[in-house]
C-alpha cells in the first residue's frame, strides 16, 4: 500500500489522538512554542573549544565509524520519495533522468529509484564523504553501472568537482536529510556550488530537520557546536532549519521557489500513550530556464 502524501490527516479533536500512529499539519499553541523554545535554551550551552575542532575536523571518520557500525541496517529505503517527488518519476516513456543523491550514504534513495522507475529511464549518482558507505553501496547486488554511479566526494569543497558529471547537465538532485549534517558556515556555498550541475529547469528537492523537532529538543547541554547545530553522542551532526533558511540559501543560489513547507506531525505511541512532535521542513526549488551559464 503507498504510503499517502502528508497533510492528509488532521486531529480535530483531541480525543480521536491514540486513534492512529501519526497526525499531520498539528497547529502549536503559544504554550508549546515557549516550551520548545525553553527546551533549546537549556540545551545550547556551547561544548569545549578543543572538542568542538575536532568533531568539526572530523566528519567523514564519524560517518566512516556510523557505517561500519550499522552497515546498510540504520536506514530504511526511501519509497516515500515518489509520493513526496513524483519529480522522480520520468514523466514520458522515452524520458531518462539523470538524478544525483548527495549524502547517498548505503543506496536508500539510488535503489529504490531503480527499482520503481522504467528500465534504463534513470540514470542515478550518488556520492557521500564516507568511503564506509560507498563501499556498501557498490557491494549490493544491484549496483551496476550502466545504471548509476557511486563516489565518495565532500561536496563542501570548493570548487565542486562531481565524478563524472559536466556541470549544467543534471535534472535533480536530492538532498534528504543531508545539508543539516554540513557545518552551516559551507551550506551557502554548497548550494551554489551544487546549483551549477543543474540544467536549466533542473530540480533541488530538499527534505530535513525543522527548527523545535523532537530531535533537537532531545539534546543534552553541552552538545551543541553553534546555535541551532549540534552532535549527537556518534559524533554525527545536525542542524535544525527554518523554512526562510532554506529559503535564502536556495534563492542565493539563484534558484526559484516551487515548494517551501514546513512538515508539523504528531506521531503517537498508542502502547505508551506518548506524543511526539516531528517538525521537517520540504522544498523544491528550480533552476532558472533562461540560465545560460
Amino acid at each position: 500500500m503507498a504510503r499517502p502524501q502528508f497533510g492528509n490527516r488532521f486531529l480535530n479533536d483531541e480525543n480521536d489522538v491514540f486513534q492512529h500512529n501519526a497526525w499531520d499539519n498539528v497547529e502549536w499553541d503559544d504554550e508549546q512554542e515557549e516550551l520548545a523554545k525553553a527546551a533549546v535554551a537549556k540545551n545550547s550551552g556551547g561544548m569545549g573549544a578543543e572538542l568542538r575542532d575536532e568533531l568539526l575536523s572530523k566528519s567523514d571518520l564519524m560517518w566512516d565509524k556510523f557505517y561500519g557500525i550499522h552497515n546498510n541496517r540504520f536506514f530504511k529505503d526511501r519509497h516515500w520519495l515518489f509520493t513526496e517527488f513524483p519529480e522522480l518519476k520520468p514523466s514520458t516513456a522515452d524520458a531518462k533522468l539523470r538524478i544525483l543523491e548527495i549524502g547517498c550514504g548505503v543506496g536508500n534513495t539510488i535503489y529504490p529509484l531503480l527499482e520503481h522507475c522504467p528500465e534504463n529511464s534513470v540514470y542515478v549518482y550518488g556520492c557521500d564523504f564516507s568511503s564506509t558507505a560507498i563501499d556498501i553501496v557498490k557491494s549490493n547486488k544491484l549496483y551496476n553501472e550502466s545504471k548509476c554511479h557511486a563516489f565518495v566526494c565532500d561536496v563542501t569543497q570548493n570548487p565542486l568537482v562531481l565524478s563524472t558529471i559536466p556541470k549544467n547537465s543534471l535534472d535533480i538532485i536530492t538532498a534528504i536529510f543531508i545539508l543539516s549534517a554540513l557545518n552551516p558556515e559551507s551550506m551557502s556555498q554548497t548550494v551554489k556550488n551544487l546549483s551549477e550541475y543543474l540544467k536549466p529547469g533542473g530540480k533541488i528537492l530538499f527534505r530535513d530537520y525543522g527548527r523545535y523537532d523532537l530531535a533537537q529538543l532531545r539534546f543534552k547541554n553541552g552538545r551543541c557546536l553553534s546555535e541551532n547545530f549540534y552532535a549527537r553522542g556518534d559524533g554525527t551532526k545536525v542542524y535544525f532549519f527554518t523554512p526562510d533558511e532554506v529559503d535564502k540559501l536556495m534563492t542565493d543560489a539563484g534558484l526559484e521557489k516551487i515548494q517551501n513547507i514546513v512538515d508539523k506531525r504528531l506521531q503517537v505511541n498508542r502502547g505508551k500513550k506518548l506524543k511526539m512532535y516531528r517538525v521537517w521542513i520540504q522544498c523544491k526549488y528550480q533552476k532558472p530556464n533562461n540560465d545560460n551559464s
